[in-house]
């Protein structure tokens, strides 16, 4: 039988996971990601401009949009599990 399993999930500060040796011997494996696996010097830039020509919606992904004056408030929802798609709006001179 083949047993496969994924975990999507984003760990906590100073959280570690653990197995048995023999999970890993018997052939299963851990592999992770961040960005969804872009590389951040390639794709970041590349997923960028896809959103900017409209062709992907990241808009309905944001949680919350803090102004820059609540910047520690956007923290602190983060870093209590309140929200982890924050973004700060700011306005660039």
């Amino acid at each position: 039988m083949d047993e496969r399993a994924a975990i999507a999930s984003e760990a906590g500060a100073g959280q570690e996971v653990s197995t048995r040796p023999f999970q890993l011997a018997t052939g299963r494996r851990w592999i992770g990601s961040a960005f969804g696996g872009a590389h951040g010097r390639t794709e970041v830039s590349k997923i960028a401009d896809w959103y900017t020509d409209g062709r992907i919606d990241i808009d309905s992904l944001i949680a919350h949009t803090p102004p820059l004056a609540k910047i520690n408030q956007g923290f602190d929802m983060m870093t209590g599990g309140e929200s982890i798609r924050t973004v700060v709006a700011f306005v660039a001179f």
